[in-house]
């Protein structure tokens, strides 16, 4: 689809000529202690819901939606332009705060109609910085800070672990042999040291407790009257919290630094021409542990805690092995995390470029009020990676002897391990986009009262990827699309305008392939009117405004099927084979169908109504409020009633699929100076989304009604009702049959909804609310007094359910549902678990866990209430305090401005969830999500 023009509509205040309202944030207020743009958003801007689930460096984006989620295509996440360019949430993460002129957010209708059919889902504009005219200004901003988890995951102590197994294994079956002898039990003192009883603090062996984080940002801006310059280039690196083994020659703990240059410059060619020219580069260089941050925390989850040391010293048999010689268990198949993260460790490469080529040319002088925009722009984008490493040489345990307490160690794998690095090269990614873009614009005031616009809008695009896979991947992406604005106002109080988009897509027949989607909008500024002039001094703004429209999404179905008119047919199917032959020994690969054509299949389509109130208060109050409501059709999905007797080998798809959407934002903003030396500030966001099915491709549930989508949030989430746990063996029997294996007392318990005597999937209803938030707001204040000034902001969000995951947390078992790790996992025991289980002793029907098992009960893992949990938390997102020098110091010195500061984040954070960080939700054990003390320094030369 093509992407959207590059510059904005004027800007959209009281009185100006637009009926849509673009919510702007302040750049300064995204300036947080973070490598990381995307994770400042949240509760920052009404209408945006935003969460952020993972710390790991470079995998630290927060997922961000405009309005919820009303799609069930492969795009939920708005457009994002960056100087008008159709940029990534990479891109947008790495962007640098101080090179933001502006920022926005595009909702309706009207708002997004100017930029394209991706736009649906709305529109992320970003403005970066021109020169202005004057002397050059040199600003430097020098930031370090101190990164630690906001919780770890608290683990039962070795001794509990050993108990508690042996009890689940008995538990389960008394004829079992328990996996861990009373000897072992009574001589493993945690922290000894030992490596005969050894008690392994996995975390300890790998974690830090915190580390350090460095940013740099300079950038100069100035000009004359004939040319302007704004150049930029910042450095980040962020580490992680991983330690290192001083015995490898290579550092595997993750390193990820940046580095960004901008350079924007404009100039003068003529009174009436302007030319522009921006460049901009960002490059990632990363260096980590093989398997990624976020792996080796559920490594350290995964690895058994008794079995064997992370290593084993060097003793006089050993005191030539140029090796580390690590701990392992039985034929050395088991998971060792401390091997995992310091045998190698992995490099990749990111690069986004950048160049655009504009003219601005004022055609006033053959008709007043026009001007005409051109623009080129070019983009590369590279990323590879490549991972070294070395295969471990496995020890264990040999002849200990309990009289004197000697004993040897022996390798497990003499031929099996390397003392070399090996390599291997992951993917290599390369694509070039191509932008062509030409706007006319006429602007004019007709008498004192009457403004008139008009504008229109021409693109085409091309994207080219290399190493694409396969020969519709590899085909140029072309788009051509033409859009355009009208609008007319009449004397700062009535407002209408008019909107279009006629987009083309290459994914439809020729017959769909050109989509017409029309917005319009009215606007009323009731403080403008005569009749009330006695309540400016009180209201000093009032204004009503009203949009609709109609917006095209070609992003359906799956990304990978490009072409939905075309079949997709592998002429060359080796699951389609046939044997001939005297002997069968002649063989042919057949045929198969993956998708076949349709060529009625045609653009979702997003009905959008927006309404709004803006009121000012005193001069220094300012409140919007908006309801908006959004009806999407033609949403395409898999057909599920297709009969088998039309011989079909995969199931058509049909844009059948139907799904609304409504919420409220809701912004008050106060700013006061009460004194030459005292000023405050206060925001307060709000943001309601919530979106329901209304037709889903599904079968008929004549029996079970609350198996049917209809009707549910797009997020909702179906499960058991869990009741409670059984008491004894006799009650399960006694019970509805669980068609999920094997259960009995101690077990959870889940409720016979449609009353068949058994529990089954026809069993599951919508449970919780959906899982993904929809409300998230934020509240915060700075005041400062003289040169001193602090401010506090607060993030929360609401209505978001989210479930522990039991597999992946249920204790002593080999846990590895995708088969990723080819080892032997016993999963750790939370000390949560072990404190709130169900046992033979204490037969707790409301425990948190419930009976213990050494292997994975499929009865207990089904989702249900039992381990849905309330995602609802407020945060303390971020605190600063700071110190501007006076100008007296300054001059001294020969600096213009000079502001010292410390700031943090994620300090305190309040929810009824206390297993790990809640905004993490289900991915608990993944990298923890950081809590950030900052120091800082702001220079102007």
């Amino acid at each position: 689809p093509p992407p959207p023009p590059p510059h904005p509509p004027p800007a959209r205040g009281r009185g100006a000529g637009y009926t849509p309202q673009a919510t702007t944030v302040r750049p300064s207020e995204l300036k947080v202690p973070s490598s990381n743009l995307t994770t400042a958003l949240a509760g920052r801007v009404a209408g945006v819901i935003a969460y952020q689930r993972s710390g790991e460096p470079g995998q630290d984006n927060a997922d961000f939606f405009i309005r919820g989620v009303t799609s069930f295509g492969y795009k939920k996440d708005p457009l994002i332009l960056i100087d008008g360019v159709e940029l990534t949430t990479q891109d947008l993460a790495r962007l640098q705060p101080d090179d933001i002129e502006s920022f926005s957010i595009l909702k309706d209708a009207t708002a997004s109609a100017l930029y394209g059919t991706r736009a649906a889902n709305g529109v992320i504009l970003v403005k970066t910085k021109e020169g202005k005219t004057g002397t050059p200004i040199i600003k430097l901003r020098l930031e370090n800070s101190i990164s630690a988890p906001t919780r770890n995951v608290e683990l039962a102590d070795p001794v509990t672990y050993m108990k508690l197994q042996n009890e689940a294994v008995l538990t389960r079956d008394p004829l079992q042999p328990l996996p861990y002898s009373q000897d072992q039990i009574d001589n493993t003192v945690p922290g000894s040291g030992s490596m005969i009883y050894p008690a392994t603090d996995w975390r300890q062996e790998l974690m830090r407790d915190y580390t350090m984080n460095q940013r740099a940002n300079l950038n100069v801006s100035g000009g004359g009257t004939a040319a302007r310059y704004y150049v930029a280039g910042a450095f980040t690196q962020d580490n992680g919290i991983l330690k290192v083994d001083k015995r490898n020659n290579f550092n595997s703990n993750i390193r990820l630094r940046t580095y960004s240059l901008r350079s924007n410059v404009n100039v003068n060619l003529s009174r009436s021409t302007e030319l522009i020219i921006r460049l901009s580069g960002a490059f990632d260089d990363y260096k980590g542990p093989v398997w990624g941050g976020a792996d080796m925390y559920r490594r350290v989850m995964r690895a058994n805690p008794v079995r064997f040391p992370a290593y084993y010293p060097k003793d006089d048999e050993h005191m030539y092995v140029k090796h580390i010689m690590f701990g392992n268990y039985d034929a050395g198949n088991y998971t060792n995390p401390y091997a995992d993260l310091v045998r190698g460790y992995k490099e990749y490469s990111r690069s986004n470029m950048i160049a655009q080529f504009e003219i601005k040319q004022d055609l006033s002088s053959l008709v007043k009020g026009l001007t005409f925009n051109t623009m080129a722009n070019t983009s590369r984008y590279t990323y590879f990676d490549v991972n070294r490493f070395y295969n471990p040489f496995w020890y264990q345990l040999q002849n200990y002897d309990t009289r004197s307490g000697e004993y040897n160690v022996g390798v497990i794998n003499p031929n099996g391990g390397t003392e070399y690095l090996g390599y291997f090269e992951g993917p290599k990614t390369v694509n070039s986009v191509l932008y062509l873009q030409s706007t006319l614009n006429y602007t004019r005031q007709l008498g004192e009262k009457h403004n008139v616009n008009g504008l229109l809008v021409f693109i085409m695009r091309e994207a080219q990827n290399a190493n694409a896979g396969d020969l519709q991947a590899s085909l140029p992406f072309r788009n051509l699309g033409l859009s355009g604005r009208a609008t007319y106002s009449y004397d700062n109080r009535y407002f209408t305008e008019f909107n279009f988009g006629y987009n083309g897509t290459e994914r439809f027949y020729k017959s769909k392939r050109y989509g017409f989607f029309p917005s319009a909008g009215v606007a009323w500024t009731v403080s403008n009117e005569k009749f009330f002039e006695p309540l400016r001094r009180t209201v000093n703004n009032l204004r009503f405004r009203a949009t609709y429209g109609l917006v095209g999404n070609d992003a359906i179905g799956n990304e990978r099927d490009r072409f939905l008119y075309l079949s997709n047919v592998n002429m060359n199917a080796t699951d389609r084979f046939a044997t001939f032959g005297r002997d069968f020994t002649y063989t042919r690969n057949g045929i198969s169908v993956s998708r076949y054509s349709d060529p009625t299949i045609t653009w979702e389509t997003a009905h959008k109504a927006n309404y709004a109130i803006e009121l000012g208060l005193f001069e220094n109050v300012n409140f919007i409020g908006e309801y908006y409501t959004e009806k999407r059709n033609n949403i395409l999905m898999t057909r599920m009633g297709t009969p088998a007797t039309m011989g079909l080998e995969s199931q058509p798809q049909a844009n059948v699929g139907k799904a609304e959407a409504s919420g409220v934002d809701l912004s008050l903003d106060f700013s006061r100076n009460f004194r030459r030396d005292f000023w405050i500030q206060g925001r307060v966001n709000f943001t309601y989304a919530t979106s329901k099915y209304t037709a889903y491709e599904e079968p008929v549930y004549e029996n079970e009604p609350w198996k049917s989508h209809v009707g549910y949030p797009l997020s909702q989430q179906w499960g058991l009702i869990a009741e409670r746990l059984f008491v004894d063996d006799y009650e399960a029997s006694n019970s509805p049959k669980q068609n999920f294996g094997e259960y009995g007392g101690g077990d959870i318990k889940f409720r016979d909804v449609n009353g068949d005597g058994q529990i089954t999937n026809l069993d599951q209803v919508p449970i919780g609310f959906p899982d993904r938030p929809e409300i998230v707001y934020g509240f915060g204040f700075s005041v400062g007094y003289k040169r001193l000034d602090f401010s506090t902001f607060f993030q929360g969000l609401g209505r978001e359910t989210f479930w522990i995951d039991a597999g992946a947390t249920a204790p002593f078992i080999d846990y590895d549902p995708n088969n990723n790790y080819g080892e032997i996992g016993n999963t750790q025991l939370l000390k949560a678990y072990a404190d709130d289980h169900w046992s033979e002793e204490n037969r707790n029907l409301y425990a948190l866990w419930p009976r213990l098992s050494p292997t994975l009960s499929g009865n207990n893992t089904q989702r249900s209430t039992w381990f849905m949990r309330n995602g609802a938390f407020l945060r303390l997102k971020q605190v600063e305090l700071g110190y501007t020098v006076s100008d007296e110091n300054l001059s001294k010195w020969r600096l213009k401005n000079l502001r010292i500061y410390v700031n943090a984040t994620n300090l305190l954070c309040w929810s009824q969830f206390k297993l790990w960080d809640i905004e993490m939700a289900g991915n608990g054990l993944g990298y923890p999500v950081q809590r950030v003390v900052n120091m800082g320094l702001n220079v102007t030369f």
